[in-house]
């Protein structure tokens, strides 16, 4: 389900299409447990509008979802928004099955070739799991993202849950998903990576 969370802070030029920012993601961008609009990725289309630029923001994250639900869902989703940027925050729940890192990382390369394929500029977000999944399995999974984005020269986006890892105040009662008071620290992490492509 896509959920358009922002809007163009000026109309875009005659004869121009609007740039839209696509994000595919999970419950961590889905705003699990809150409402959407409190999520980061509803805070974005804000900071996006306060500050002048022209950009769209079209939610796709789903609670749950993993890179195998995220490429069958991605050209579609590409079809019906064509955006210019897709941020791409998936495999933590791929971790968190205890599925092989290998194809967690073949489908991370497929969802940038799909979305290259279409004119727009792919960013992967890195994920991290408990280190109770076995040290062998913890770094492989960590060091898949920092190894996709340099093979495929893509942005990535360091783990954006670290400046609230550490402290339970910044989760609902599953210490598992942030809460309300979180989400600002999610966007302040994303947006360093994010400004440079806009």
């Amino acid at each position: 389900m896509c959920c358009v969370v922002g809007f163009a802070a000026q109309a875009a030029p005659a004869g121009k299409a609007q740039p839209v920012i696509l994000v595919l993601g999970d419950s961590l961008s889905a705003g699990y447990g809150i409402s959407a609009e409190q999520g980061w990725v509803s805070l974005l289309a804000r900071r996006l509008k306060d500050q002048g630029q022209p950009h769209r923001v079209v939610n796709a994250s789903i609670s749950g979802d993993t890179t195998a639900g995220g490429l069958s869902r991605l050209p579609s989703a590409m079809d019906r928004h064509q955006p210019t940027l897709v941020l791409i925050e998936l495999g933590a729940n791929d971790g968190l099955r205890g599925q092989p890192v290998a194809q967690m990382k073949t489908n991370l390369q497929k969802l940038i070739a799909i979305t290259r394929s279409k004119g727009a500029k792919p960013v992967i977000f890195e994920m991290r799991i408990p280190s109770n999944y076995g040290p062998a399995y913890t770094h492989q999974f960590t060091a898949a993202f920092a190894e996709v984005a340099k093979a495929e020269k893509v942005p990535v986006v360091p783990f954006f849950l670290m400046p609230i890892a550490t402290d339970k105040k910044w989760f609902l009662d599953d210490e598992i998903h942030p809460n309300v008071a979180a989400q600002p620290l999610l966007l302040d992490a994303v947006w360093p990576t994010l400004r440079k492509l806009l």
